[in-house]
């Protein structure tokens, strides 16, 4: 452990194995940061936050503070950031609220760069890439191995399926299906996020089925709830198509993303990926 003189650790704070807390950095009393966790410099962590093994946090990030909103009670909510972690210069996290189930949690190997804010009760997946000045309202859900480009921003409630990317200066008022590519300013999916499964070893088939139920379950005539139940039973031995499936049947409290063009063509963000 290594804590320099300027820095200010209270009293309870639960500090692992070789931990670094840099110059002027403020701890407080029910902070927990695990094995190998560094904070460089300046970096502000309070409430009942817990930073996982080996993640870094650099200058003025400021982690655990209550929540920005008018219906938080003073209650001991909590943030919990996972292992091996960057937090670049800037960013924020809030701890949860009472009525959102009191927990705001970051996955493991997330990467915020700089002024990313992440509010209170939002729950983030593995592998997720916030890019800088990014900001994500209350309640949000992002799943695994999502990209959020420069000066996203996403409404409060809005979930955010597996492996999605969104081009920088977009926001999101609606939920966006795993997978999917989404660009603008008030949002619309404009195809698959291609590049990203193909980094992670989607093999050409696996591309091809996908490109197939998007364009089921978009671009055909009918009510979604059975373009919905078509592409399941057509698709049903397919893992990655189940997994779009699943999430438009969960529902939630903001409407599904959808293109703004008709059309069955292929989509630019394929076309970009080829």
């Amino acid at each position: 452990m290594a804590i320099d003189p300027t820095a200010r650790v209270a009293d309870g704070a639960r500090i692992g194995d070789d931990v670094e807390i840099g110059p002027y950095c403020l701890v407080g009393g029910r902070v927990t940061l695990e094995r190998g966790v560094r904070l460089i410099s300046h970096v502000n962590v309070t409430g009942a936050t817990t930073i996982g093994e080996g993640t870094v946090v650099y200058p003025f990030s400021s982690l655990g503070t209550p929540p920005q909103s008018v219906h938080y009670r003073g209650g001991a909510t909590q943030l919990v950031i996972g292992a091996r972690c960057q937090l670049r210069e800037g960013v924020t996290m809030n701890t949860g609220t009472e009525d959102g189930g009191g927990l705001t949690r970051v996955g493991d190997r997330c990467f915020a760069m700089v002024g990313s804010h992440v509010g209170h009760d939002c729950q983030v997946g593995n592998d997720v890439t916030f890019a800088n000045n990014v900001v994500l309202g209350g309640h949000v859900s992002v799943g695994d191995h999502t990209f959020l480009g420069g000066h996203v921003a996403i409404h409060q409630f809005v979930r955010i399926g597996e492996g999605v990317m969104m081009a920088g200066m977009s926001a999101a008022r609606d939920d966006i299906i795993p997978f999917g590519f989404a660009l603008g300013q008030t949002g619309a999916l404009v195809g698959l996020n291609v590049v990203g499964l193909r980094r992670r070893g989607a093999t050409r088939a696996e591309l091809h089925r996908l490109r197939r139920a998007y364009r089921s379950l978009f671009f055909v005539e009918g009510r979604i709830a059975e373009r919905i139940d078509a592409v399941a039973r057509e698709f049903a031995d397919d893992p990655m198509v189940g997994k779009i499936v699943a999430f438009i049947r969960a529902g939630g409290k903001r409407p599904l993303m959808r293109p703004r063009a008709k059309g069955g063509g292929d989509t630019a963000a394929d076309a970009v990926a080829e």
